[in-house]
């Protein structure tokens, strides 16, 4: 994938949740199987905590929800339900994003990787998934 980082913007349903987030137009998404991505459905890509801003007025519309370790944290917005970023197990240091929550646009490419949650502590190192909240990270695989 690019190394190249563009800004995108993006957030919830009813668009009370609004962050921007750099990243290459072309990223790198997970497609995870655990208890919780798989009912959500959810497809992320991962960046460094300090390529993400949440807009200042979206705070008071977040909930967390957390399980099992409580290391991931799945905030969502307490109007619509919608999951649009969390901080994910794999990467407590970065933020996952939903991809399907970025404004149309600035996407140009999505690879789709399949990330196996059911068996969290081998899929984890054998993904190499942790490497992509790291700031010198060649996102690429």
């Amino acid at each position: 994938m690019e190394s190249e980082t563009i800004m995108h913007s993006g957030g919830c349903h009813c668009k009370r949740v609004r962050w921007k987030v750099r990243a290459p137009p072309s990223v790198v998404t997970w497609q995870c199987n655990c208890s919780d991505c798989s009912m959500r459905g959810n497809t992320h890509f991962v960046v460094p905590s300090s390529d993400f801003e949440l807009d200042e007025d979206s705070g008071k519309f977040l909930t967390t929800y957390t399980f099992g370790t409580h290391t991931a944290k799945h905030i969502f917005c307490n109007v619509c339900g919608i999951t649009s970023f969390y901080i994910p197990r794999s990467n407590p240091d970065g933020v996952a994003v939903t991809f399907k929550c970025v404004d149309r646009g600035t996407l140009k490419h999505v690879e789709i990787r399949q990330f196996n949650g059911q068996d969290w502590e081998s899929e984890v190192d054998r993904s190499g998934i942790s490497a992509f909240s790291k700031i010198d990270q060649k996102k690429s695989g």
